[in-house]
């Protein structure tokens, strides 16, 4: 007997529609399904879905440890469900109360690169009901610099470009080819109808090949590369002067002597520290910003960009000068002539690459984990936000914007922990405009609080299939941490290197064993409009269960079902989609899922301003002062030699592998069957390397083994290997990609690690080594 069901990928951000084919109760076939609005192509890991959920690897049943953590053997015995989640709710109860539920920190993997997104929320709302505010969730590796840090720039996420009408697309540090074909496939159609291509890529791959300008950066500098193409705009005036006065905080006078916005506290006895102030040109006087005149077009067209102006404070004389003036001075720094000594991009390509963006809009951009992952991630995207800002483009037709999305509750839950507990969160005091502000920590903050137990010790782990061991570069106290939790329960499908240390291992069903409910597939608006309930096409394997599913039944048994509707898993589905107007049972019945009939409402700002403490875009971001960081984007730049590690080491992501998953399929590692290392052939002649031959990459941290792989498009000076790499018995467990990199070098505000920029040396395997 066979059957079709319509679906999408779960696998990753991307959503794919699929259809997958099952004969005789078993899953045979994953394939396309082009009605569906993100279903015209699916990817090598979709297509061979049914390997790995048919896999003889899989986990099928709870596991409890028999020996000693750090044994070769852990003496896994099969429990029963009951007795694995009676054993957990009996630890967290009793460690809430002996040491609080800040004791107990929860992981959870990306939902952007795994089948988590259907069990996302509630993972972090169990977190929060039970009361811990320490969730690892590698945000500041992935989506935070793309979701959260432009938020103190335009107070949301970077939105999603407007394919359909956009006249030229900036990619940085982003190729959707291999990590978000809905995306890929929209780019390809915009150029088909004239729209241009800028790729900022240290390789060129993917959508590269397409682009009208291809700039090979360096990696680690793609900050100082924006504020250089935003000199180029404001040199020449190629900015949207209109926007930025209007609706920026470009206007807003800094004070000369403390470089803090002027309000009218400074200037007038009982005045509020919350109004700002411009100087008006016309009456050639400073103006007290209110409510009513903020984005007034009559009063902004007055106001001043550039000059220094002495204003009268109850301090006394200060000269003050514009944001933008500010602003300007910093982006002149990086001039192009200046920068290309750092960047690696000449001058002349700077300055055709903004004359294009200037030109050819409206433009829209994407940019995800090549500009995340340094160690200056989060001045980096301020840079590539406000060079976005000068265009004017942001929320207009062909720029990004929000589309319009059906309307779901949101059972995230961090309101349910209070203040005083918020501020528990570990490392939230060191980094108070990070992701700890969203509850969610890095493995280092973990691992030192179980280690050091500073700030106060952490003694279990509830981990839903997360693998830091694979995921993030390893600290000084991470297997000693790993040994050292008092409890450590790990979900998931297949076992991996730091599932071993748990003391509870709980099976969990694939994306093709459970439904999935995902409301609004992001790249265009018909997309966005698509409300679509995932059906599960085969019965899970073994005992194997959902996430969400085990969440509820945890959440009963530590007597938090009143947050979690008695456990009742299809009423907590009919409360999420009460605000849509959509039951369920109508997405039941139309397992391809529906199209609502929204429409995007561009310049939304217009009507509600920007969700910014000053209300308007903030060039100069007023958080990041308030926390101690420099409110307009600024970068140190370090030696770029080493005599001993003469290369620049970076990753990317590769088609066949998401992460660390996958290196179990059979068809997928006969495509790639060992790590590569790519490099420049002149680079593999002078350390007398062949193509195809195993080399030892090494960084002051480890090394690691990988076959060399020519790619002319890379600078000299800089190679690219794989990370996540680790299969049981093939020789690469223990040394991967993640072990190259300093886990302490992070930057300051977000916590992101420098995977995508480290010194190297690379070099021909010695005999036996």
């Amino acid at each position: 007997m066979e059957k079709r069901v319509p679906g999408y990928c779960a696998l990753c951000i991307s959503r794919c529609g699929c259809i997958s084919t099952v004969r005789d109760g078993r899953l045979v076939a994953v394939d396309p399904d082009p009605d569906h609005p993100t279903g015209e192509h699916l990817c090598i890991k979709g297509r061979t879905a049914p390997e790995w959920v048919n896999s003889s690897e899989r986990l099928l049943t709870p596991l409890k440890r028999t020996r000693a953590k750090g044994a070769a053997d852990p003496g896994w015995q099969p429990i029963s469900w009951d007795e694995a989640l009676e054993t957990i709710s009996q630890r967290l109860q009793q460690l809430a109360a002996s040491a609080g539920p800040e004791s107990v920190a929860f992981s959870v993997t990306t939902p952007s690169g795994t089948g988590i997104a259907d069990s996302f929320n509630w993972i972090n709302r169990l977190a929060h009901a039970y009361g811990s505010p320490n969730t690892v969730f590698a945000t500041e590796n992935c989506n935070w610099h793309k979701d959260f840090t432009p938020m103190h720039t335009w107070g949301g996420g970077i939105g999603m470009p407007d394919y359909e009408r956009t006249g030229c697309i900036l990619l940085w540090g982003f190729n959707p080819t291999t990590s978000w074909l809905a995306q890929a496939n929209l780019v390809r159609q915009a150029k088909r109808r004239g729209a241009r291509l800028v790729v900022i890529d240290c390789r060129r791959a993917g959508l590269a090949a397409l682009a009208d300008q291809w700039l090979r950066v360096r990696p680690g500098s793609d900050g100082p590369l924006a504020m250089s193409l935003a000199h180029v705009l404001i040199e020449n005036g190629w900015y949207d002067q209109t926007f930025i006065r209007r609706w920026s905080n470009g206007p807003f006078l800094v004070r000369g002597d403390n470089g803090r916005l002027l309000t009218e506290a400074d200037i007038r006895p009982g005045g509020s520290s919350q109004r700002y102030v411009q100087w008006d040109r016309r009456r050639d006087a400073p103006l007290i910003m209110d409510s009513a005149a903020s984005c007034d077009a009559s009063v902004a067209g007055d106001a001043a960009l550039f000059g220094g102006y002495p204003v009268t404070t109850l301090q006394g004389r200060i000269l003050c000068s514009p944001v933008f003036q500010h602003y300007a001075e910093r982006c002149r720094e990086y001039a192009p002539e200046a920068q290309s000594e750092i960047t690696g991009i000449s001058a002349e390509q700077v300055r055709e690459t903004a004359r294009l963006l200037h030109e050819r809009g409206p433009v829209s951009y994407f940019t995800w984990t090549g500009t995340a992952q340094q160690p200056q991630a989060s001045q980096t995207s301020r840079a590539i936000s406000l060079l976005y800002a000068l265009t004017g483009d942001f929320d207009a037709p062909g720029g990004n914007v929000y589309f319009a999305k059906p309307a779901v509750a949101n059972f995230f839950g961090l309101e349910l922990l209070d203040q005083a507990q918020r501020q528990k969160t570990l490392g939230f005091s060191e980094r108070p405009v990070g992701p700890g502000t969203m509850g969610w920590i890095t493995s280092l903050d973990l691992y030192r609080a179980v280690v050091e137990q500073v700030p106060y010790p952490v003694k279990a782990l509830i981990s839903f299939g997360s693998n830091p061991q694979l995921t993030k570069p390893p600290t000084a106290h991470t297997e000693a941490a790993l040994k050292q939790l008092e409890f450590y329960v790990h979900a998931d499908l297949f076992m991996n290197p730091t599932a071993v240390y748990a003391d509870i291992i709980l099976p969990v069903a694939s994306p093709w064993e459970r439904s999935g409910l995902y409301p609004g597939f992001q790249v265009s608006q018909r997309a966005e409009s698509h409300l679509q309930l995932r059906p599960a096409v085969i019965p899970p394997r073994g005992e194997a269960q959902s996430d969400t599913w085990i969440v509820f039944q945890l959440a009963v048994r530590l007597g938090l079902a009143d947050h979690f509707f008695g456990g009742d898993m299809q009423q907590a589905l009919e409360k999420l989609l009460e605000p849509s107007g959509v039951t369920l049972e109508t997405l039941q019945q139309h397992p391809q899922g529906i199209d609502l009939a929204l429409e995007t409402q561009y310049q939304k700002y217009r009507q509600q301003g920007f969700a910014t403490p000053s209300g308007r875009l903030e060039l100069y971001a007023s958080c990041f002062e308030a926390a101690g960081h420099d409110p307009l984007p600024d970068f140190v730049s370090g030696s770029d030699r080493d005599a001993a590690y003469p290369l620049r080491l970076t990753s990317a992501k590769w088609v066949q592998y998401c992460h660390s998953q996958q290196r179990n399929v059979p068809s997928l590692r006969k495509r790639m069957p060992d790590p590569l290392v790519e490099l420049h052939p002149d680079t593999a002649v002078n350390g007398g390397i062949a193509e195809g031959e195993w080399v030892v990459v090494a960084t002051p941290q480890g090394s690691i083994r990988a076959r060399a792989r020519f790619n002319e498009s890379l600078d000299r000076n800089v190679v690219c290997a794989q990370y996540g790499w680790w299969q049981a018995g093939d020789g690469f467990g223990g040394r991967h990609y993640n072990g190259l990199i300093d886990a302490e070098e992070i930057d300051p505000v977000s916590g992101s690690n420098s995977l995508r920029s480290a010194r190297c040396r690379i070099s021909k395997i010695a005999p036996g080594e």
